[in-house]
């Protein structure tokens, strides 16, 4: 059997406040991933044989957030509900299957519950199943209606609701699972004929009770996966409940989460057992940590992969690859496809851009080491600069294999330090140095004997 996706994410979003204009509201992150990704991952399991995103506000900046798992449909006037999932009637109109229809701005929507909803679908034989759920504030939704059989006979919005309806708690998700064939033959005679003048996906359920279809509903036990984000304080409400459902699925696989409250996971970080996170640290992105790391607090890491057994503390880390047993940080910031090997010490206030070190190599504290690769074991000293720019164009350093860089010292690029050679403190240094050579380059210190007092009267004169 087919089945079908119709994702609407077209809308303006007008409550988020945004000053770009090309913003649109499913555009949002929560914890590094947009809303409506989020809705596209919870359909993955599902492998729908053909998913259509409908993009109106924005979407230029949706459409290259959406086109590797779904097919952009514009929907280039906002006239509903409705009209969005017309936009699909050349795509899908007549064929068989079933088509699940969902918003973009719904992250907390999982697969397992789109994988009941469609279920119930299918093994009651319905041709229209309703997502609901039963809340104790129904206000402001629109209520289900059912029939003396316990099917769902029609959905009434909060302000035509009688005294009597308003009563019923049981609500509208705005998740629907349809008959295909029937949904596009019903979609035609749509009619604008209310207030706003759009279309409503919620009057075909009317036309499927008129022509005798089966309508049912499925009831969403977690109210909290119809949250829609519409304004900042709901995007803000539903980051806190993905967090907690990110760190609690972590932490029953083996991971230690110290304040589960003060940490914030990526929905595609993966982490190995028996690591440790300490509070107030950031993992997101496609982020691979191994086993038995401890990392914070207060790190901030993205995009990077991660061996076993580090150490990572007050540090900043994207799109790094680090291997085991290694001790960063702290106030250590690595970006621009750093590679690390295993056993190294890069610490205290260290900064790295796109540079690589084998294993065994130290750069302790106060250190920028940018376009530079290091070799096995060498040491570099504290305040070394490796000074790769020159106001155009940026240059390579290559440092070979159990160098000692003294204290102090500038690395001018492109140069090359050899295997075992040595570089004097405070030197700075423009051409190559030879294997086993050292290289001193610094002006000759000269001692002024009682000159100390000469320079102090002249300054105390003034």
């Amino acid at each position: 059997m087919n089945i079908y996706a119709i994702i609407l994410a077209a809308g303006k979003g007008t409550r988020m406040k945004s000053l770009d204009q090309s913003h649109s509201k499913v555009s949002h992150p929560i914890l590094g991933m947009s809303l409506v990704q989020y809705v596209l991952r919870a359909l993955k399991p599902i492998q729908p044989t053909e998913t259509f995103a409908i993009v109106g506000f924005g979407g230029e900046v949706t459409t290259q957030l959406v086109q590797d798992s779904a097919k952009v449909v514009w929907q280039h006037e906002q006239k509903g509900t409705g009209h969005a999932v017309q936009q699909v009637a050349p795509f899908l109109s007549g064929k068989e299957g079933t088509t699940i229809v969902l918003c973009g701005d719904t992250p907390l929507l999982t697969s397992q519950t789109l994988s009941s909803l469609l279920d119930e679908h299918i093994q009651n034989k319905h041709d229209l199943t309703v997502l609901t759920c039963i809340i104790d504030q129904p206000k402001g939704y629109g209520r289900i209606v059912r029939d003396k059989k316990g099917l769902v006979d029609r959905i009434v919005e909060q302000a035509d609701a009688t005294l009597e309806e308003q009563g019923i708690r049981e609500v509208n998700t705005g998740v629907y699972v349809f008959n295909n064939r029937l949904l596009f033959e019903q979609l035609v005679h749509l009619s604008g004929n209310n207030k706003q003048g759009e279309l409503y996906l919620t009057d075909v359920i009317k036309m499927f009770k008129n022509k005798g279809y089966h309508v049912g509903a499925s009831i969403l036990p977690d109210s909290r996966e119809m949250l829609g984000i519409n304004d900042r304080v709901q995007l803000s409400e539903a980051t806190k409940i993905m967090k907690l459902r990110i760190n609690r699925d972590l932490m029953l696989s083996g991971v230690t989460i110290e304040d589960p409250d003060n940490t914030y996971i990526g929905p595609e970080v993966v982490i190995g057992q028996d690591s440790v996170i300490r509070p107030g640290t950031r993992i997101l992105g496609k982020t691979t940590l191994g086993k038995a790391n401890v990392v914070g607090p207060e790190t901030s890491i993205e995009n990077t992969l991660i061996g076993d057994n580090n150490t990572i503390v007050k540090s900043q880390i994207v799109d790094c690859h680090i291997g085991n047993d290694n001790q960063i940080g702290p106030f250590t910031h690595l970006r621009g496809h750093c590679e690390i090997g295993n056993k190294t010490r890069v610490g205290n206030f260290v900064e790295m851009k796109n540079g690589h070190l084998y294993d065994g190599v130290k750069a302790a504290h106060l250190t920028y080491i940018g376009d530079c690769t290091i070799g096995e074991n060498t040491n570099i000293g504290c305040g070394t600069i490796t000074a790769n720019y020159d106001g155009k164009h940026k240059y390579h350093t290559e440092i070979g294999k159990n160098v000692f860089v003294g204290s102090g010292s500038t690395l001018i690029a492109p140069i090359t330090l050899a295997d075992n050679s040595f570089v004097a403190a405070g030197s700075t240094l423009t051409t190559d140095v030879g294997e086993d050579d050292l290289a001193i380059a610094r002006a000759r210190q000269e001692n002024k004997i009682g000159y100390a007092k000469v320079l102090k009267a002249k300054i105390n004169s003034k």
